[in-house]
């Protein structure tokens, strides 16, 4: 499927379409709002391979280290965003070509039994493995607060340990965050060229204010600031990225992120949770990929969560970072125009208590 290129004015139109499709889906919760203590999700449909594919996967986790899996994502699960990863599958399997042969790598800290039902339940064909994050525990004594609580989860930080949860068979994968969605095939971004000794490829923002992603106490430390000498450093996101991860257990990059964390807790280097130490260890060392694959920052700001409008250009991948959630502010009956573009891939029937993501 080609890129969308979308207006201001279709956002609206679309807003407007779209909105009986959500309300539907909350017509479906009322019926279906018995409590059960979890939230509980519907099926997905069932897509299938073109004829030039592979043979299809197997469901659940026997062909994690088949060759006919074409492409590897991975992301985390957790009971606070479900609601978000559910619609981030669903639009990966609507707009790939070979839907059967994406297979998924969840890494989970709890509720594991929950969250395997519930994957199966609404997609019964996909094939997936779930791994528990076994780091949890050093990670939470590593983590610094930050300025957002639901930043400073050691889930938040598992994507700097995809080398060592997930099997080494799974050599490329593209990392995915829960509060996004595709309308572009997600095999043209995992076959994305890296160079020779470049480990994790994503959208570069070098019109961003780099500075302002370290404290004043770093930049004043030459011994510290010296890490970026030499480095057209620009900030980059981490919530979609295309990772080797036979160069990076090469490089030791989870052992050098570890060590920028550790220097947190001892110095006040930063403030913004799991995203400081990516930068330290890889700004001006990824490869570039187009920005279409990461129009970010949908859900506004870190503090208040404001409506925002998509950046120029064309649009491969939607993706909700910030502290608005399309989720929250659809079911609070304030959405911003753009959440009505991620409504339909909504498998909610029912959410038995509010989530706390702030």
């Amino acid at each position: 499927m080609p890129p969308l290129s979308l207006s201001s004015t279709l956002l609206l139109l679309l807003a407007v379409l779209l909105s009986s499709s959500y309300c539907a889906t909350a017509a479906a919760a009322e019926k279906h709002g018995a409590a059960s203590g979890m939230p509980s999700f519907r099926e997905a449909p069932q897509f299938y391979n073109a004829p030039s594919c592979p043979p299809p996967l197997p469901a659940g986790p026997g062909a994690a280290c088949s060759p006919n899996a074409l492409v590897h994502v991975a992301m985390t699960l957790d009971v606070a965003y479900l609601r978000g990863s559910m619609a981030a599958v669903l639009s990966v399997l609507r707009h790939t070509g070979c839907p059967q042969s994406v297979f998924f790598h969840f890494v989970a800290s709890s509720a594991a039994d929950y969250l395997r039902a519930t994957v199966a339940g609404s997609f019964p064909s996909l094939g997936f493995q779930i791994y528990p994050f076994a780091d949890e525990p050093r990670v939470a004594g590593l983590i610094s607060t930050s300025i957002r609580a639901a930043l400073d989860r050691p889930l938040n930080y598992a994507r700097s340990y995809l080398a060592r949860v997930l099997p080494e068979c799974a050599r490329r994968v593209v990392y995915l965050d829960s509060d996004l969605v595709l309308v572009d095939d997600v095999a043209s971004l995992a076959s994305i060229p890296l160079p020779d000794g470049v480990a994790l490829a994503a959208p570069e923002y070098c019109n961003a204010n780099f500075t302002s992603y370290f404290t004043a106490t770093f930049w004043a430390n030459p011994a510290l600031s010296v890490v970026f000498e030499g480095r057209q450093a620009c900030y980059f996101n981490t919530g979609v990225m295309v990772m080797e991860l036979g160069r990076w257990r090469d490089g030791g990059y989870t052992e050098q992120i570890e060590e920028w964390m550790e220097l947190q807790k001892r110095m006040r280097i930063y403030e913004l949770g799991s995203l400081p130490p990516f930068l330290l260890v890889f700004a001006g060392r990824i490869a570039a990929v187009e920005h279409r694959w990461n129009q970010h920052g949908l859900g506004g700001d870190n503090y208040r969560g404001l409506c925002r409008d998509l950046h120029l250009g064309p649009v491969s991948l939607l993706h909700w970072s910030g502290k608005g959630k399309p989720w929250a502010r659809l079911d609070a009956g304030r959405p911003c125009p753009l959440d009505a573009l991620w409504a339909p891939y909504d498998l909610l029937l029912r959410a038995p208590f509010a989530i706390d993501d702030s």
